[in-house]
């Protein structure tokens, strides 16, 4: 077989999943209930989220939150700090595309 086959989780409780992690990018799948959220940090690598259900709330540095809904596709600059929260009844559920991968970055 010439594929790599990966899987992802089909779930409505909280995941946080790393799907893909080589020297070319990472692909994590996450799934947060209403009120849930991650840590905030800073991006480590170009970072595209893909919003597959839900409504993604979105603060970066400094400027005010922003929603988004399904559908939407967001790109945020390396070393961003990023505050992402669910504050809505739908689940939210997302794919975070990181590339170049972090390790680029680490082997500087």
């Amino acid at each position: 077989m010439i594929e790599d086959k990966f899987l992802f989780q089909s779930v409505k409780s909280k995941v946080i999943e790393r799907i893909i992690d080589d020297e070319n990018l990472n692909i994590n799948h996450m799934v947060l209930p209403k009120g849930d959220s991650l840590p905030e940090h800073y991006s480590n690598s170009n970072v595209y989220m893909i919003v597959t259900s839900g409504n993604i709330i979105l603060r970066l540095d400094e400027q005010e939150e922003h929603i988004y809904p399904s559908g939407s596709i967001l790109k945020i600059p390396y070393k961003t700090k990023m505050n992402i929260y669910n504050g809505h009844d739908e689940i939210l559920e997302f794919f975070v595309v990181k590339a170049p991968s972090p390790k680029f970055y680490n082997a500087k």
